[in-house]
């Protein structure tokens, strides 16, 4: 997530988290079971914006699709 965030020159205001055990994408309720396809259990496409802790925006993709989890999409609820 470092190495991200440094390329894509993320300020330190945003924080870059990983869930790589998948329990908040369990605790949100946006768990995808890709068994099926020998991806087992994933995280469905969203962009999340929280502010203190408290989510503001978020936004989940409907399968296959990719048209409100953007960045587009999430700055233009933003300003």
């Amino acid at each position: 997530m470092q190495a991200w965030a440094a390329s894509e020159k993320a300020p330190a205001s945003i924080a870059m988290l990983a869930d790589g055990n998948g329990a908040f994408t369990k605790a949100l309720g946006l768990e995808l079971d890709a068994s099926g396809f020998g991806m087992g259990l994933r995280a469905q496409r969203f962009a999340l914006y929280a502010d203190d802790g408290v989510i503001k925006v978020l936004h989940i993709e409907a399968p296959g699709e990719f048209k409100v989890s953007g960045a587009d999409a999430m700055l233009a609820e933003l300003t």
